[in-house]
């Protein structure tokens, strides 16, 4: 029974076979129709022109063949060359061509998936697309060399002569992550300041042209410059961003954050002006990988995007002197330092009499009693510097290190001597303020799509004050702050147009407060250390076609102290309505945990008076913030329009972290603050002028509701401020002449009404019932700048702060004169006529 069975098998496969050789045997097949046939077979794609198939007509190939084999036959029979790529493609090009082409294919780098009409583009060639399949052809004595490119992707250049015209070449696009370029400002208040589509301000140091009363491009002060920014008493450490105080905002130095900001106490930015490579300023809508702020963020990075090559540099001003120098130890590392110290040592130049007559104004400096009979002599001594070291090094293609150190220190030493009745007395008092600082960061790129960066940072702050008295008590009084933690980062780019973040983040920070009194004897120490751990989650969507850009993220902190988790979503959305006008939504929910407050006026000198302390959860809160703004921004012709509207309010604040001077001075209780108002920025340019004016109105309260007061106005709210300036840049001369006007702060006066004037006490009115006179500064600023044969580059920079001389009050409060028992009236001035003048070498 098996055999017929197999008999009958065999028949059948003799009879199949038979019949697929008669067919292989037929009639022939045009080889456009053959060329079909293997494609749908074998799941393969031919690339060929008309020209080189056209009127051919064989005997197809067996279908039991491989595709090898199918076309080893068709070359034989066609006299054309068939190269096969990865089974996927197949080029189709005659042997004997004379004419040498160069073909090939475009695919993404995102999915390997080919790009259809990616442009080829040649001086001497009309444009060329590639197909469906991402291929493309072109004879190679048309061109010698050629780009490729598409939109969302990085164009390429090719060279023919590295290419071989025999096999087709494979060619990968990287995707092209880009802003809203067509809105961005490459110039906003000066050249070197940008806005992004994120909603932030970025300023370039080393591109900074200049501003009035500026003469280097020092972050802080430039800060000030912006719409919504202000200083009320001129210092950069108390920079107030909407209503909020100087410690609200977060100072960042490649990662390290800086709880000291200020030289001189607060005249001068502790950034090396020619050091930072990027200054990034967001008021509104952070990344949500910031946080410890309930007000504005300042992130300094001084890594440059790219290597740069070896320089060097080195100025003086009539405050300081510094240096500067970019080494490249290799290929792949280098090593960046800076310098920078006060001349004060040496000599009081008339800048530095301005500046120390404005900071030590008002303060036990200063306020020595000469209507005793005692004959006071005073000798002051006062200097600072800072440094910082950046080492970088690449490892292999996709791993880099960088190590960024800083240290800052200033100190002021008083001798004080006195004579009474006979009998000598002295004293040695010191005020120190110094900040170290450290950051190790890794960063690999596991591919054109994926990256990780992990850095470790410490931070450590002190200040210290060490004062005696005629009396011989002495008082030591010391606020130290060590913070330190990790971060990890992760991005990832999906495609063109979207990209995710993700991260977690580590932070202990631990604060020491100590007093020490000799006669009576006390002593106090304080210390506490909080902890936090945060999740970071955030998305973004970048379309340059339609223009939209929507950012969306959230930030989840643990602190394990309190057991408490704090949600922190942030968002940023921006759509261009035309290529000149755009719409821009900015909000955020945001914590801190730390926060500085004042104990007493005359702590620390009365110079810097402020602690910082940790949030205990109950009586000094952990301070929250809630902000949204929309914003409209329009450039066109040289004109440019920037409109924000805003609202924004911290809850968890302290009366003690205000700076009270009235009858909240002494009283410690909690509330909130709530601001709204509106920002606006108009800017025109012509060839080489620029002008613009700005004007904010602010409307800021308190809300304390056990207070009878329950609501009254901040004590840094402006409710109008304008600013005007007019920037004439050619060449290597630059001048800037501008001014400001502002309402004046608030202050609370007293009720003279219910004061016994021969027996004071005082009482007060609504607190901040009236307000300081109004301010106005008339600023100037020029610079020049040439170079040698021989490359050397020198720089000479006058700036002139208050050229009217104009005397503006910044504050005023009320006290009781122990000498004369009657109500002073204790006014604190703006800067007088301030002249500055630096010089500069770089090669």
């Amino acid at each position: 029974m098996l055999f017929p069975k197999s008999f009958h098998f065999l028949f059948l496969t003799f009879f199949l076979v038979l019949k697929l050789s008669a067919q292989d045997k037929g009639k022939l097949m045009p080889l456009k129709n053959i060329i079909n046939d293997i494609e749908q077979q074998h799941q393969v794609s031919f690339n060929y022109t008309e020209d080189n198939i056209v009127n051919l007509q064989l005997n197809p190939p067996k279908r039991s063949l491989s595709l090898e084999q199918k076309l080893q036959y068709l070359a034989k029979k066609t006299n054309l060359s068939f190269e096969n790529i990865k089974n996927k493609f197949i080029n189709i090009y005659k042997k004997d061509n004379t004419v040498q082409k160069i073909c090939g294919y475009v695919f993404s780098g995102i999915d390997k998936k080919p790009i259809e009409n990616a442009n080829i583009n040649s001086p001497n060639i009309a444009q060329v697309r590639t197909n469906s399949d991402g291929y493309f052809e072109l004879k190679k004595e048309d061109a010698t060399t050629f780009s490729i490119s598409h939109v969302g992707f990085i164009t390429k250049k090719i060279v023919t002569d590295k290419v071989d015209s025999k096999n087709c070449i494979q060619i990968i696009l990287e995707p092209e992550i880009t802003e809203l370029q067509e809105i961005r400002a490459n110039a906003i208040l000066a050249s070197g300041i940008s806005k992004n589509t994120d909603g932030s301000l970025e300023i370039k140091p080393k591109k900074f042209g200049i501003l009035p009363g500026l003469i280097e491009p020092d972050a802080l002060q430039t800060m000030q410059q912006i719409p919504g920014v202000n200083s009320l008493d001129e210092s950069v450490s108390s920079i107030n961003v909407r209503g909020g105080t100087h410690d609200q905002n977060l100072f960042l130095w490649n990662g390290i954050r800086m709880f000291q900001t200020g030289h001189f106490f607060g005249l001068i930015s502790v950034f090396n002006p020619n050091l930072a490579h990027t200054i990034s300023i967001y008021k509104n809508g952070s990344s949500a990988f910031y946080g410890e702020s309930v007000s504005s963020v300042v992130a300094i990075s001084s890594t440059p995007e790219k290597a740069e090559k070896n320089s060097f540099s080195a100025g003086i001003n009539m405050i300081n002197a510094d240096v500067y120098a970019k080494y490249n130890l290799s290929k792949k590392s280098s090593i960046e330092i800076s310098a920078r110290k006060s001349i004060t040592d040496f000599v009081e130049t008339p800048t530095y009499k301005e500046y120390f007559n404005k900071v030590f104004q008002n303060t036990t400096i200063t306020d020595f009693s000469d209507k005793q009979n005692i004959n006071y002599r005073s000798d002051k001594k006062f200097g600072f510097y800072d440094a910082t070291l950046k080492y970088a090094q690449k490892i292999g293609l996709k791993d880099q290190i960088i190590l960024d150190l800083i240290t800052i220190k200033d100190n002021l030493e008083v001798f004080k001597s006195a004579v009474a009745y006979n009998i000598n007395k002295s004293q040695n008092n010191i005020l120190r303020q110094q900040n170290y600082g450290g950051n190790l960061s890794w960063r690999r790129n596991w591919n054109n799509f994926n990256t990780t960066k992990i850095n470790v940072y410490n931070s450590s702050y002190e200040l210290f004050a060490n004062q005696e008295s005629t009396t011989d008590q002495n008082v030591i009084q010391e606020n130290t702050v060590n913070n330190n933690g990790i971060n990890l980062e992760n991005n990832h780019i999906i495609n063109s147009k979207f990209s995710f973040n993700d991260g977690y983040q580590y932070n202990e920070i631990g604060i020491t407060n100590l007093e020490q009194v000799s006669n009576p004897d006390f002593y106090r120490k304080v210390k506490d250390v909080l902890r936090t751990h945060a999740l970071i989650l955030e998305g973004k969507y970048n379309d340059t076609l339609s223009r939209i850009y929507f950012k969306v993220g959230t930030r989840i902190n643990y602190i394990e102290k309190f057991k408490k988790y704090i949600v922190e979503p942030r968002i940023q959305f921006s759509y261009g309505i035309s290529k000149s006008l755009n719409l821009e939504l900015l909000g955020e929910l945001k914590s801190q945990n730390s926060q500085q407050i004042i104990d007493l006026q005359k702590d620390y000198f009365g110079i810097e008076k402020r602690r910082w302390i940790i949030s205990n959860n109950t009586t000094i809160p952990i301070q929250r913030s809630k902000q949204l703004s929309l914003n409209l921004f329009y450039k066109k012709n040289d004109w440019l329009l920037d409109i924000e509207n805003f609202y924004k309010k911290v809850s968890g604040i302290t009366t003690s972290s205000q700076g009270f001077q009235n009858q909240l001075e002494f009283v410690r209780m909690t509330g909130d603050y709530e601001v709204f108002g509106t920002e606006m920025l108009i800017q025109k340019k012509m060839n080489h002028f620029l002008t613009w004016l700005s004007y904010t109105y602010n409307h800021n309260n308190y809300l304390f509701s056990n207070y009878e007061y329950p609501s009254f106005p901040n004590n840094f709210e402006l409710m109008h401020t304008v600013s005007w300036a007019g920037i004439y840049e050619k060449n290597n001369f630059k001048i800037a002449l501008g001014t400001k006007w502002s309402s004046g702060r608030p202050k609370t006066s007293p009720d003279l009404s219910q004061i016994n004037l021969s027996d004071p006490l005082l009482v007060y009115n609504k607190p901040n019932n009236t307000n300081v006179h109004i301010f106005s500064q008339v600023n100037i600023s020029s610079t020049y700048k040439w170079e040698t044969t021989n490359g050397i580059q020198y720089k000479l920079g006058l700036s002139i702060l208050n050229i009217l001389n104009r005397k503006n009050e910044i504050s005023e409060y009320y006290r009781i004169s122990s000498l004369t028992n009657s109500i002073e009236d204790i006014q604190t001035f703006s800067l007088q006529r301030t002249p500055n003048i630096s010089f500069r070498v770089s090669f």
